[in-house]
């Protein structure tokens, strides 16, 4: 019965992430700096509001986009933030910023238009653009720091190109955007029939200025994806959010109703706490994240690699072409003679070939005892 399944189901496969991360996860004495998971616990007061939540008997349904109450919190918690202006009407509660992701690109996307992805990027764009009948067209950031701009983007505009995605802070670079560069494409984009699907779930984590999103300048034509997972070590939880003009989440709202009816009506009231009492959980993980990300940073650059300083999430990408092999077959040699897990640049499209993923999501002393060894790994092949 194979045959019958769908053959865009077939032709795509597993993030090249959890592909390493399950190759080598059960190997003895293995540091793994692989998955991009908060390390913290959830903040006790959202856990407590979460127990509360099914003590209280509010575990039955929700209004499809989650209840108003939480997503009146979402509208003034991005406003508070980042100077966004959305009403309750306009946001959905989603499984996860995948899940949102996914209502987005099924609303948005027909078969045979073209959706541009900054490359290196997260892997999780393209399947879902795929599964729509729809073609992810890659643009090389490698020459401008790994940021997408106005300038990149224009040769590739044509009556195809449906969406621009914009992943900032960038998973797997930690590039940011600044707000002359968002100014400059709202400007490339602003009137033409294309949308912006900006995912900002590392919004919180920006280590020099702040997060600037491109709604500020191109409200109608954009789509703000963001979630708790990493601000607030929510990963299991499955909460993220839609924010867009009305007119479009009305229909988003359909794919979600037919996909998951809502979110848990738990995750929500524990996502209530987060954005109000806990606005500013982030901040000391942000502190704690920074400090990590100096440390490896200087390791790294000690050992003589090239590698772009990240200004936002948990992730350091550092060239490992002047080793003359692929980033898988590199990143299985340093687990099998150095006992570190590194995920190969490959898994974020052709663009991150000739790197490695290292996320420091973890604690210092894991972070030292993985990058020692890398680094006595590196000494022996020089």
């Amino acid at each position: 019965m194979e045959h019958l399944i769908h053959s865009r189901v077939k032709n795509i496969e597993i993030s090249g992430i959890r592909k390493f991360f399950n190759m080598v996860a059960d190997r003895p004495g293995l540091i793994s700096l692989t998955i991009g998971q908060p390390d913290f616990p959830t903040p006790e007061h959202v856990k407590e509001a979460g127990k509360e939540a099914i003590t209280g008997n509010f575990t039955t349904y929700t209004h499809n986009a989650g209840f108003l109450e939480l997503r009146q919190a979402a509208c003034d918690f991005i406003r508070e933030k980042y100077g966004l202006d959305y009403q309750p009407d306009e946001v959905i509660t989603t499984v996860g910023a995948s899940e949102a992701l996914d209502i987005t690109f099924r609303t948005i996307l027909e078969e045979r238009t073209e959706v541009i992805l900054p490359g290196p990027v997260y892997p999780g764009y393209e399947p879902l653009i795929r599964l729509c009948g729809a073609k992810p067209v890659y643009i090389d950031t490698r020459p401008n720091g790994f940021r997408l701009s106005a300038e990149l983007i224009a040769p590739h505009l044509n009556e195809r190109t449906r969406c621009i995605v914009l992943p900032y802070p960038s998973n797997p670079t930690g590039a940011t955007l600044s707000e002359q560069e968002l100014r400059e494409i709202a400007a490339l984009v602003k009137g033409r029939p294309i949308w912006v699907v900006s995912d900002e779930i590392y919004s919180e984590l920006v280590y020099n200025g702040r997060h600037h999103s491109i709604a500020k300048w191109l409200r109608e034509q954009t789509i703000v994806i963001n979630g708790l997972s990493k601000s607030h070590s929510m990963t299991g939880w499955r909460v993220g959010f839609v924010f867009a003009p009305s007119f479009v989440t009305k229909h988003m709202l359909k794919v979600h109703q037919y996909s998951v009816s809502c979110t848990s009506s738990i995750s929500q009231k524990a996502a209530l706490a987060a954005l109000t009492a806990g606005k500013n959980d982030a901040e000391a993980m942000r502190l704690q994240y920074r400090e990590r990300m100096e440390y490896a940073y200087r390791r790294l650059i000690d050992m003589g690699l090239k590698v772009e300083k990240p200004n936002g999430a948990f992730y350091l990408f550092p060239s490992i072409a002047a080793f003359g092999q692929s980033s898988f077959d590199f990143a299985i040699d340093v687990v099998n003679k150095a006992g570190v897990a590194l995920v190969p640049g490959s898994a974020f499209s052709q663009y991150g070939e000739g790197h490695v993923r290292l996320s420091y999501a973890y604690s210092l002393d894991m972070l030292k005892e993985g990058l020692d060894r890398l680094e006595r790994y590196i000494k022996e092949r020089q």
